[in-house]
């Protein structure tokens, strides 16, 4: 895995760019600042921090970018400058697709030196000795942009796995719900049909005995046609006994 490791500030913005993989030897690429005047607008600064940014995503092609987790300081206006340095590199990331992770200043110290509380100097030294560096990086920007690298090799790919899992366990759970809801509808598909079967059946019915009414009552009427015929046909003489009178 190719990382590179994004320490955010304004006048200075580390970078440093580390292959390796947990258990295997780390080799440095790459590593340096990317700077912008004081003097310049904020937005100048940004956009000269980004374009350094972009420059080294096309030469180094990382497969990570690892940028520190500001958080609050006493410093107000240090603080707002070195998240809008970080936001621009993340901005810079996404553009081109590749993976972006924060890492506090303790966890990366904590990775590097195995002390969260460790100092500048101890980071420094760790990582020159984890590269096998005749000097230590300068300035200390690149080193604890390099430390930050580092600290996603060795902590990313935990990372990556817990995240994937966690993708599959929601991807598992989302096709339980599907296959239930699959089966709900199947059931309620069932019932409706069942439900329109009663339903014609119960028409059916309904339409045989309208039919044997018809015929119940065209029948009635038959007879008493019949019955009216015979009495018209009987002769004037003839009593209701049936006999003459």
């Amino acid at each position: 895995m190719r990382v590179l490791g994004v320490d955010p500030g304004l006048t200075r913005c580390g970078l440093g760019v580390v292959d390796g993989a947990p258990g295997r030897a780390l080799t440095m690429v790459r590593t340096g600042v990317a700077r912008s005047s004081p003097d310049a607008g904020i937005g100048d600064r940004l956009l000269a921090i980004e374009q350094q940014i972009e420059e080294w995503l096309v030469a180094c092609r990382p497969d990570a970018v690892a940028v520190e987790r500001v958080f609050s300081q006493h410093n107000v206006s240090t603080v707002m400058g070195t998240a809008q340095a970080g936001a621009v590199a993340i901005v810079c990331a996404a553009r081109h697709g590749i993976p972006v992770a924060l890492h506090t200043p303790s966890e990366v110290k904590a990775a590097v030196t195995g002390n969260g509380r460790a100092d500048k100097a101890q980071v420094t030294t760790m990582v020159t000795r984890l590269l096998r560096l005749a000097d230590p990086p300068h300035p200390a920007d690149a080193a604890d942009a390099l430390a930050l690298a580092i600290c996603h090799i060795w902590r990313g790919g935990a990372q990556t796995r817990l995240a994937a899992a966690q993708a599959q366990a929601t991807q598992a759970r989302a096709a339980q719900v599907r296959a239930a809801q699959a089966q709900a509808g199947s059931a309620q598909a069932a019932q409706a049909q069942a439900a329109q079967a009663r339903a014609a059946q119960a028409r059916a019915e309904q339409a045989r005995a309208e039919q044997v009414r018809t015929a119940q009552a065209q029948a009635r009427a038959a007879q008493a046609r019949a019955g009216t015929e015979q009495a018209a046909m009987r002769p004037a003489g003839w009593g209701q006994a049936g006999g003459p009178r």
